[in-house]
């Protein structure tokens, strides 16, 4: 069973080492002491209060789609020169960026500072973990 020290549970879910101690005190995350007594956050408990929080992804809409993985956020770049143009933007923590045509660009008004949501449909997804040995 994975556990979380405050500090790194409140990094992984974006919030302050108050807030998770807070939502300890008023039973909303699960927490122990762990072998040294240090308190740690129980993995399944802060994963579960992930996806309490998680922002609902708008698919109640009128279109319906297969991706599930959407993030939005602000434009931070737009570097469009010819056909192509590289659009990046801040999502919360997550950096993305993507690569589409000048017309795209053009035609969603995109800039420095506009509010994007990308949608991220991918048959690959590598997830790595930190070695079970390392210290």
């Amino acid at each position: 069973m994975s556990h979380y020290r405050i500090r790194e549970a409140a990094r992984l879910i974006g919030v302050s080492d108050d807030t998770i101690r807070r939502w300890v005190t008023q039973g909303l995350l699960e927490a122990s002491v762990d072998e040294a007594g240090v308190q740690v956050i129980e993995g399944a408990s802060l994963a579960g209060r992930a996806k309490q929080l998680a922002p609902v992804t708008g698919d109640d809409g009128p279109v319906l789609r297969s991706a599930r993985n959407s993030f939005t956020g602000i434009v931070t770049r737009v570097d469009a020169d010819g056909v192509v143009a590289v659009v990046e933007a801040q999502c919360g923590p997550h950096r993305l960026v993507s690569i589409m045509t000048r017309e795209a660009v053009d035609e969603l008004g995109l800039e420095v500072g506009s509010r994007a949501t990308a949608i991220v449909k991918a048959t690959n997804v590598i997830i790595e973990t930190p070695r079970k040995d390392a210290a």
